[in-house]
């Protein structure tokens, strides 16, 4: 079964720029909001609303954090899966990175 992409719903490459133009701009994004947050600390603003900002900031990076990890695991490790090799090299990868991001 061959599967086109579609206006909803991109494939191979297609899908990979669509994704590739999301996290950067939600970096693009982030990096404004941790501007915002450094002239806030400059200026001596209340700290609750640094603090939503902040909020917000680390919201953000785990949004591209888990966006990259189930990228890593749908090709990596499915392709990993696929090979002769087997996955269990990426398997331990995914699982490294898994933990720095809970850590």
């Amino acid at each position: 079964m061959t599967t086109h992409a579609t206006a909803d719903r991109p494939t191979g490459h297609d899908r990979h720029r669509v994704d590739k133009d999301d996290y950067i701009t939600r970096l693009k994004r982030i990096e404004g909001k941790t501007q915002v947050v450094h002239r806030m600390i400059q200026d001596d603003q209340y700290c609750i609303e640094m603090l939503t900002e902040i909020g917000d900031i680390t919201s953000e990076l785990e949004t591209v954090s888990l966006g990259l990890l189930d990228e890593h695991l749908k090709h990596c490790v499915l392709g990993a899966a696929h090979s002769a090799t087997g996955p269990d090299e990426k398997l331990k990868e995914a699982s490294a990175a898994i933990g720095r991001l809970i850590k």
